[in-house]
């Protein structure tokens, strides 16, 4: 009779390396299609699709928080964060599908309630950076919670590239809504130790039994 605890050397059930980062390449781009078009169809419509937006503080409004993060104010808007969204995305991605989903939708939920309650009277808030600035806070902390060099390593390239994006969390740009990224990023961070990989336990062959 015993107990024992063995490495896990695989994600999703031993998929290969290009299968992730082939099935990872395809979800995000089909993520940054799907902006495109629902921007196309606002366009089209006047706009129409703006009124899914997040306006604070009110009930009937929560309902909201998730479509926010899909839609856009304009071409120039969908267009910043496209690029962004694109890498970090699939970077988060590679390490399976079912976390990265959990991930996102912790920051969904973070930066949309962030807005809800902390934006100004009397305004609408729609846009995926906060997603972006979630991630960047994921992929920054993840190879840390998880004691995972590799990772780790990729924190720091991300830093590198991405890093002067923390600014945005600051209250510095008219229009721009630092609420969402400011809890976009709170979310990230917190989603990392949420959804953090549980550490095994090591012994001769990576087996301990009792």
């Amino acid at each position: 009779m015993g107990d024992y605890w063995t490495s896990d050397r695989t994600t999703d059930h031993g998929t290969t390396g290009s299968a992730r980062a082939l099935t990872a390449g395809l979800l995000m781009a089909g993520w940054v299609a799907l902006l495109w078009i629902l921007e196309g169809i606002d366009v089209a419509t006047g706009h129409a699709l703006d009124t899914y937006g997040i306006s604070p503080r009110e009930m009937s409004e929560l309902r909201d928080v998730v479509p926010a993060a899909f839609l856009h104010s304009g071409w120039e808007h969908v267009a910043s964060n496209s690029v962004p969204l694109l890498v970090l995305g699939f970077i988060a991605a590679l390490a399976g599908l079912r976390r990265f989903a959990a991930v996102v939708a912790t920051i969904i939920v973070a930066s949309g309630l962030g807005v809800w309650l902390t934006a100004p009277e009397n305004t609408i808030t729609l846009g995926a950076s906060g997603v972006v600035f979630g991630l960047l806070g994921y992929l920054l902390v993840r190879g840390f919670v998880d004691r995972r060099p590799w990772d780790i390593l990729i924190g720091v390239g991300v830093a590198v590239v991405y890093g002067s994006l923390l600014w945005g969390v600051l209250p510095t740009q008219s229009g721009v809504s630092w609420q969402g990224h400011l809890f976009g990023l709170i979310g990230g961070v917190a989603a990392a130790f949420l959804f953090r990989r549980p550490s095994a336990r090591r012994g001769p062959d990576n087996l301990v039994t009792v």
